[in-house]
């Protein structure tokens, strides 16, 4: 329900800052690779902004659905640990929303909005710029190792003289995106551990319920588990990242092709 919307709003964002940041760089003198590399990183930031608005309630509601089910009296015995946030059963994600709706009103259903954008935003905007980088060696190396190995092939390297297939595409989209994940899932961790904790957890004060504030959140981590205790996960959310990312891209570029040439076909 909250993937079309989102990533409607998403590629809309990126495509016009992309656009006009790319243009704006190249104007002040940049070089190719760094106005892309720059470009990039502008049009994560803003599409992760923009995406926020419709992915934070969708995430509150399926991060309540994700622990719904913890024991809240075992909870509250640990000195470590602390309640979760909401008593409610959800039967599934419509009801989940309602219920939140009416507890909380619309306040609920933004709860960890701001963390949100300090984890998303960084996050896209590393993503994107790490993706271009990759996209350039990956198919430089590509490229340079084909004219190796063909002996027509144009010299000076760098994919002179090197037509990719649909294929080959693909698979350097995907692993591009896998390398950008990677490099993203590690500086923004600690941010998506705390942005989690504070949609979900709630803490204790005189017997009554609260939201944690960021600084609680992180008081709490580093009691667990120091430092470390903000990447536990990092592997899942690595593999979770890269699948999203891969599928995501991938089907983008092919858009973007598919666009492209029944633009040539319309004007020809």
């Amino acid at each position: 329900m909250g993937t079309i919307p989102a990533r409607a709003l998403y590629m809309t964002a990126l495509e016009i800052t992309k656009s006009s940041v790319g243009t704006a760089t190249v104007r002040l003198g940049c070089s190719d690779t760094t106005a892309t590399a720059i470009a990039n990183a502008a049009a994560g930031l803003s599409s992760a902004m923009a995406a926020q608005l419709v992915w934070t309630p969708i995430d509150v509601v399926s991060q309540r659905l994700m622990v719904q089910d913890c024991n809240a009296s075992s909870i509250k015995s640990s000195k470590n640990m602390i309640p979760c946030s909401s008593p409610c059963r959800y039967v599934n994600g419509i009801d989940g929303f309602r219920k939140i709706l009416n507890a909380d009103g619309p306040r609920g259903l933004y709860r960890g909005f701001g963390i949100s954008i300090l984890t998303y935003a960084p996050s896209n905007a590393v993503w994107w710029a790490s993706y271009s980088v990759a996209h350039r060696l990956v198919w430089g190396c590509i490229g340079c190792y084909a004219n190796k190995k063909d002996e027509n092939a144009v010299n000076g390297g760098g994919g002179c003289g090197y037509t990719p297939i649909s294929k080959e595409m693909v698979a350097v989209q995907g692993v591009c995106a896998a390398m950008a994940s990677g490099v993203s899932a590690m500086i923004t961790m600690p941010l998506d551990t705390i942005k989690t904790r504070l949609q979900v957890l709630d803490g204790e004060e005189n017997g009554r319920t609260r939201p944690l504030t960021v600084m609680q959140t992180v008081k709490n981590l580093v009691k667990e588990g120091g430092f470390a205790a903000c990447y536990r996960g990092l592997g899942p959310r690595w593999v979770s990242m890269a699948m999203s990312a891969t599928t995501m891209i991938t089907t983008y570029e092919f858009l973007k092709r598919l666009s492209a040439k029944n633009r040539e076909s319309l004007t020809s």
